[in-house]
């Protein structure tokens, strides 16, 4: 597959696909590549490489090429003749500039799965708009739903990149499956994916609620509008316990075998989901009174006693070191320019498959070997390379 891509969204749906040994040439501009090398030097840093882009971009190859050039495009129509996609989440409009469009693909690479992701898709008042996912994940209302109450907040992980790199990954394996079984002929599906697309599908539950209720429900931090009790709670020893309940049977032993509280349990208010979540704070209090006399142990032993939900609240920094991937072996060394580094596995876990993982590549590192492939000699990218058609020679 090639890509031309940017940032996360695209990157994502290409680094999923290399894990499951697809073969993904990633083209970019050799003055500096994929703007996401830059976002930071701290993975084997200072002066190391970007968190970013190393998450984003092992297994691919990189092929520095100038598509402002004749001789560049060219090249790049030589290395779409054996693709089975295009994936792309360049600016709007920018793959019908270069003449790689859908429309165009259909024509002279009938057999390639074009993949254009964007901010907003075509046709809508707001489709011209530059859309990040902080931007998108405003517009669709994830930020009105996390936070507090007059303090919205952007949920941490780039949610609207990654899973629209996700629904991406999945149309193109789904679209060549079918083909391969169907024996179609004739030009490929093309798939358009927006990021406000996939957010909004994300924000289905709130927006299904509000759709039917004409309530905006509010953020409730380390919680869940939609079941109560449910949330974070301090503990005696300074850490975080965060308990959740489902049903009206675990409210139950949440009241009896954990908090000691009979009368809660028989208060009428307190019988049906719904009535927990408009009396919140009262059951809140309860249950964080209790919490609070208690150490993190104590009332995660008590709790899956109880048969309760429960998990510890955790920064980064203790994910890393967190027993329970290392007890799963769900680390593997990964090669970068700037030396190994430990990078977890894909979620997937598949008898006798091993995802390949394959290195972080450096900018333009695998520009002669692959055109090298393609037929180009010795001289021919030397010529390439004086003409600023190919980026420098690596290393």
């Amino acid at each position: 597959m090639v890509a031309m891509e940017q940032a996360v969204a695209a990157p994502m749906c290409t680094r999923v696909l290399a894990d499951f040994g697809a073969r993904i040439i990633k083209v970019e501009n050799p003055n500096g590549g994929d703007f996401a090398r830059a976002y930071d030097d701290v993975v084997n840093g200072p002066g190391g490489l970007a968190a970013h882009f190393v998450w984003c971009n092992r297994g691919k190859e990189s092929v520095t090429l100038n598509t402002k050039s004749p001789a560049g495009m060219e090249i790049l129509h030589r290395l779409l003749d054996r693709a089975d996609a295009f994936v792309s989440n360049l600016a709007p409009g920018a793959t019908a500039r270069l003449g790689v469009a859908p429309a165009d693909l259909a024509e002279r690479h009938p057999g390639v799965i074009p993949v254009e992701i964007d901010g907003y898709g075509p046709g809508g008042p707001i489709s011209h708009k530059r859309a990040y996912d902080l931007l998108v994940q405003a517009e669709a209302g994830s930020c009105a739903i996390t936070g507090y109450p007059g303090m919205p907040a952007k949920p941490g992980p780039a949610l609207a990149d990654f899973t629209t790199g996700l629904y991406a990954a999945m149309s193109i394996v789904s679209l060549l499956y079918g083909r391969g079984r169907q024996g179609e002929t004739g030009p490929a599906p093309h798939v358009e994916l927006s990021l406000f697309d996939v957010m909004t599908d994300v924000m289905g539950y709130a927006l299904t609620y509000t759709q039917h209720s004409g309530i905006d429900q509010e953020p409730l931090g380390v919680g869940s509008p939609a079941v109560a009790p449910y949330g974070a709670f301090p503990t005696r020893d300074g850490q975080t316990v965060v308990l959740g309940t489902t049903n009206d049977r675990e409210w139950q032993r949440v009241a009896l075998d954990i908090i000691d509280r009979p009368d809660l349990a028989a208060d009428s208010r307190f019988a049906t989901n719904p009535g927990r979540c408009a009396h919140r704070e009262i059951l809140d209090e309860a249950i964080g009174s209790w919490c609070a006399q208690h150490d993190l142990v104590e009332i995660q032993k008590q709790a899956d006693a109880a048969g309760i939900g429960n998990s510890r609240y955790n920064k980064p920094s203790e994910v890393v070191v967190h027993p329970q991937l290392s007890a799963r072996d769900r680390w593997r060394t990964v090669g970068t320019p700037r030396g190994d580094i430990q990078a977890l596995r894909p979620p997937p876990v598949i008898s006798d498959f091993e995802q390949p993982m394959g290195a972080v590549p450096g900018l333009g590192e695998h520009t002669d070997a692959v055109l090298a492939e393609f037929g180009f000699t010795t001289d021919e990218l030397a010529r390439l390379r004086a003409d600023g058609v190919i980026g420098p020679a690596y290393g």
